[in-house]
């Protein structure tokens, strides 16, 4: 049975909604309380889009966990829906952290982070502003847009790149009209007109989306997807951190995320794993890959020692 609470935290003046899992145990508890993960999904997903099974693995395992829906998506607020701006996203997660960190019985100093595709590059960019972050989990991370609109090209042609730039550009002239985003699929069948339309997109995304969920989103991100490359931060986190690389992922260059790996030395944990992008959320590749995370996460985030009172130092 789940046990969860919903949540609600500013962002800018923007209300954005979440479940919050308390812990289910005290194993990872110490005397300034229990460790807290942190969770929002990749481009266009929300929370009710497959996490809920790795929330629930964690909270099981003794750590609380947050999970939210970005401004614009889902249950949170924010006006035109389905708009999509890195920016805002990563505002976002800063609030959550802040919210988390004020919420009784949670160790402000043992807050993680846990991204997957689109997220796994926010959480990068999250934890090299916030140094107080613990660690940092992220699958199938994006980890270089220049990379993703190279992989795009390759795999599409310059046609339906031209498509997608057309289609931005529209969106940006609604948006300096005032008119409502312009929007496109988030995934299509190959040929489709979508940010991506891979063999395994669309039937990979819709195996782990509700019946509700929003097949769409603003297309002038596609304009600027190129200068967005969260992994050449890497070298500034602090905290210990996983990179779970899907090597048959055809939406998110595994290069690219094994190339940010290693730019950031001892701290990185580097998995690979022989399965596809969306693979990674259901079946044994869900299976293997929350495992991995639970186990970097005890490890990472183990009970501080008390300090020594001054007489015992």
């Amino acid at each position: 049975m789940v046990d969860r609470e919903d949540f609600e935290f500013d962002s800018r003046g923007t209300t954005c909604r979440a479940w919050f899992y308390p812990a289910q145990n005290e194993s990872m508890d110490s005397p300034a309380g229990v460790p807290c993960i942190v969770m929002a999904h990749g481009l266009g997903g929300t929370r009710d889009a497959g996490l809920e099974p790795y929330a629930q693995i964690f909270a099981d395992a003794g750590f609380a966990v947050l999970v939210f829906d970005y401004r614009y998506f889902g249950a949170s607020d924010g006006r035109p829906r389905q708009l999509l701006s890195v920016p805002a996203q990563l505002a976002d997660w800063a609030a959550a952290i802040a919210a988390v960190r004020e919420i009784d019985g949670i160790d402000p100093d043992r807050v993680a982070l846990w991204g997957t595709s689109f997220s796994g590059g926010h959480v990068i960019a999250a934890g090299a502003a916030d140094k107080r972050v613990a660690a940092i989990s992220a699958q199938g991370p994006m980890m270089d847009g220049r990379a993703a609109v190279l992989n795009v090209l390759r795999r599409h042609g310059l046609w339906h790149m031209l498509r997608l730039v057309i289609a931005g550009l529209r969106d940006r002239l609604a948006d300096l009209a005032g008119a409502e985003p312009y929007r496109i699929p988030l995934v299509a069948r190959p040929g489709g007109l979508a940010a991506m339309a891979t063999d395994d997109a669309y039937d990979g995304y819709q195996a782990i989306v509700p019946d509700d969920w929003r097949n769409e989103m603003s297309a002038r991100t596609l304009l600027t997807l190129a200068l967005y490359r969260p992994g050449r931060k890497i070298g500034r986190l602090r905290c210990p951190t996983l990179i779970q690389i899907c090597d048959e992922d055809t939406v998110a260059p595994p290069e690219s995320a094994s190339a940010a790996a290693d730019l950031g030395g001892e701290n990185v944990v580097e998995r690979h794993y022989r399965i596809g992008h969306f693979d990674i959320y259901r079946g044994a590749g869900f299976r293997q890959s929350s495992s991995d995370q639970l186990q970097f996460f005890k490890r990472s985030l183990a009970r501080r020692r008390p300090e020594p009172a001054a007489d015992d130092a």
